[in-house]
């Protein structure tokens, strides 16, 4: 639970830049007597031209927003905070195995809270400077780089595999959580003080951090007397005394080994970890898939004030309801991953009906509120499913991969690697966007879709192995092939040894 709220306020902080858009950018035209509107963005979806005011009374944009290229500034700043992210995910990975996962989590939430609120400093300073917003956007996706790999790293060390697709999907909806929050509270201020929006969220982050310092634990105590067992080829080069397993509940794992065991020499790095099976198929499909994920999340407010004709709070609210379908579509996938023992298939299933859903909201949702409101939820669900089952079992399952040999503080590094190749996709979608966007929405989209097909065909190879062994047992079988002498331990009789990788 504790890990949970901690990363639902990193991506709190994330999401008042895409909510505050359209309050950078907004021109205000006098409709009635003492009464202002909110009608840029339905002129430009009606197709009526812009006409800029004799004087600057009713233009109400942020210097230095308020200019003909807006979109593209806008663009830099969500491809600022990305590129940062995706560079430094690298690095933080191998730092974060290397130092005590509370310390190293805390300084970077304080750090991102403060970076943050220093953004929405710049309406009380009234800063114009489109330098400013950029450091500041680019020294906050560097210190952001340190929550993934250090929850999901904490994570792993307390659940099993065999639960990992339930509990980490549930898990994973902190990400839509965070983004519904902080859209809210966002958007309370943004029409009235749009500094706010930033500040707030800032403070909320810097407090959790705070939290984590006092009451993170980073993995659980597994009792050296469950550990029974003589050695046989669990680890290599461990003592004689090294017992094989520990039976968790209804899982075989290896904590006692690695605690027992001889240190290993050198802790695995990026090198080792990208040589594990699967690692860079899916670094490459989360890739496209996060594309997908981050293009609505720092774009979807502008399309829905552009499309529907909201003002910018109420278009936040109602983007919500994507995070809503991504709370589903994140269980989901985890659920119906650990049924099948099926990951690869489970993504690629669900990148198979997210391209079509795309390509259907892009047309429908130009028809009414209610069919936006349908089509937020099943996009979402889609989109997200397989981004969220990637980012957190996939990548606890290749972090504790046998060829670790137990060593669980690689499980940081290979978690950086899958995210922050993701990251990349996730850097180069919101950019995309704003250079697309200008020339109709429609482009957008179609981006979206050829993303969502490279995702599944990065899959296919995964997904072929996968379907051509339809028999083969899950981490717990495979164990139990390798250690017969821990049979008992299996509550299924009759499962047989497999012969697939």
């Amino acid at each position: 639970i504790l890990t949970f709220l901690l990363y639902a306020s990193f991506h709190l902080s994330r999401k008042p830049i895409s909510i505050v858009k359209g309050e950078l950018h907004r021109y205000c035209a006098t409709l009635h007597e003492g009464q202002v509107g909110f009608s840029s963005w339905s002129r430009k979806a009606s197709g009526t031209p812009l006409r800029q005011p004799a004087d600057n009374e009713t233009d109400c944009s942020w210097a230095p927003f308020d200019q003909d290229n807006y979109q593209q500034l806008l663009g830099a700043l969500d491809y600022s905070f990305l590129c940062a992210y995706a560079i430094g995910m690298y690095l933080s990975g191998i730092i974060g195995e290397r130092l005590p996962i509370r310390y190293y989590l805390t300084f970077g939430m304080l750090a991102s809270g403060a970076f943050t609120a220093l953004f929405g400093l710049g309406y009380f300073y009234s800063i114009h400077s489109f330098g400013f917003y950029v450091v500041t956007q680019i020294i906050n996706g560097l210190v952001q780089t340190t929550g993934w790999p250090s929850v999901v790293t904490c994570l792993g060390n307390w659940f099993g595999k065999g639960r990992r697709g339930l509990i980490m999907g549930v898990w994973n909806s902190h990400t839509s959580v965070g983004n519904i929050l902080g859209s809210l509270i966002a958007g309370y201020w943004v029409s009235t003080c749009w500094g706010l929006s930033f500040v707030v969220p800032g403070a909320i982050v810097a407090a959790m951090g705070i939290v984590c310092f006092l009451f993170l634990i980073e993995r659980k105590y597994t009792w050296p007397w469950r550990c029974h067992l003589p050695l046989l080829a669990v680890s290599a080069g461990a003592p004689p005394d090294t017992c094989a397993g520990c039976f968790d509940g209804d899982e075989v794992t290896h904590n006692c080994v690695a605690r027992f065991s001889k240190p290993a020499e050198h802790t695995p790095g990026i090198k080792t970890g990208s040589l594990f099976q699967g690692v860079i198929e899916f670094s490459l499909c989360l890739l496209f898939a996060k594309l997908v994920s981050y293009t609505f999340l720092f774009w979807l407010p502008l399309y829905i004030t552009n499309v529907d004709h909201l003002d910018a709070r109420q278009a936040g609210e109602l983007s919500t309801l994507f995070d809503v379908g991504g709370i589903f579509g994140g269980i989901l996938a985890g659920v119906i991953s650990d049924r099948l023992e099926k990951r690869a298939s489970t993504c690629g299933l669900m990148l198979l009906l997210a391209a079509p859903t795309l390509y259907v909201f892009s047309t429908i949702s130009k028809m009414g509120l209610e069919a936006t409101v349908a089509m937020l939820l099943l996009s979402g669900a889609l989109v997200s499913g397989p981004y969220a089952l990637i980012t957190t079992a996939v990548s606890a399952d290749l972090g504790t991969h046998k060829s670790l040999k137990g060593n669980s503080h690689a499980l940081a590094t290979v978690t950086a690697i899958i995210d922050g190749t993701g990251s990349v996709g996730a850097a180069l979608g919101p950019l995309l966007a704003g250079l697309l966007s200008p020339s109709g929405w429609n482009n957008v989209f179609y981006m979206l879709m050829f993303a969502d097909a490279c995702a599944l065909l990065f899959l296919i190879r995964l997904i072929h192995k996968e379907l051509s062994c339809p028999g083969s047992p899950g981490s717990k079988g495979r164990l139990l092939t390798c250690l017969p002498h821990l049979a008992f331990l299996n509550p299924r009789k009759d499962r047989k040894p497999t012969h697939c990788p």
